[in-house]
């Protein structure tokens, strides 16, 4: 699979940045002013929706685990036909793979019943560690995430053109700890790639959303593991753990 991932912006320089040079960069714009602000942009788009539908338009929902999904689902609901796809070969062991999908199926039936469908893709695991390699050294959150994050989101535009979605996008802007500009860029850089399937913007942590999604994992009493799923991410905790 070819980078779909393109990187942060730089300044014109008379060298190349390093890859260090670039990552104090991208920690910097981090903290800019100018950030696009994608919680308004969901709110337009579903403004659009409610002008342009007769119908709930058809929404894959790219799914990592049960925490993530609570609000983004109450968030949606009311607005898409949602289908939850479950694409997570990044996640290791292959038990923490499964006990994260089971921990969304459950949270499904309990909160939705039958309202919401769930698809899951095979589990791949050597394929994803193949492509992540190359940015084994990189820090949490840089390049290597990137890559992670959209070969997940292009599994949900492929799959989603293949059976005739409206809308992509993903939960992950829940988290705290992924850069929800990052994640948007990508959405709408493979867009391009897939004509008639718009990316759903959003940041799903704002205005409340961190407290909302608290509220029920509370309430349904969701696994909330300590890592993002990765190998490396574990490996490396595992690390600072025992020194």
């Amino acid at each position: 699979m070819k980078d779909t991932v393109s990187s942060p912006s730089v300044t014109a320089c008379s060298s190349p940045m390093s890859d260090e040079e670039e990552y104090r960069e991208y920690l910097l714009s981090r903290h800019a002013s100018n950030k696009t602000n994608y919680y308004l942009a969901s709110l337009k788009e579903l403004e659009q929706i409610r002008r342009t539908y007769d119908h709930k338009p058809r929404l894959l929902l790219h799914v990592c685990c049960g925490v993530c999904a609570a609000w983004p689902l109450e968030f949606l609901h009311e607005h898409f036909d949602i289908t939850i796809l479950y694409s997570n070969s990044n996640i290791w062991p292959e038990q923490e793979y499964t006990r994260r999908r089971d921990e969304l199926k459950r949270l499904l039936q309990e909160a939705w019943q039958t309202e919401i469908a769930f698809v899951e893709l095979p589990y791949d695991h050597e394929t994803y560690m193949k492509e992540l390699e190359p940015r084994k050294d990189d820090p949490e959150g840089w390049k290597r995430c990137f890559h992670c994050y959209a070969m997940r989101i292009e599994d949900a535009y492929r799959y989603a053109q293949e059976h005739g979605y409206d809308y992509v996008t993903t939960v992950m802007t829940i988290s705290r700890q992924k850069d929800s500009q990052k994640l948007n860029e990508i959405g709408l850089a493979l867009q391009e790639k897939y004509p008639g399937i718009k990316y759903f913007c959003s940041d799903f942590k704002k205005k409340g959303g961190q407290q909302r999604r608290d509220e029920l994992v509370k309430l349904y009493n969701l696994y909330s593991q300590d890592y993002c799923g990765c190998e490396y991410s574990q490996r490396s905790r595992n690390t600072e753990q025992n020194t």
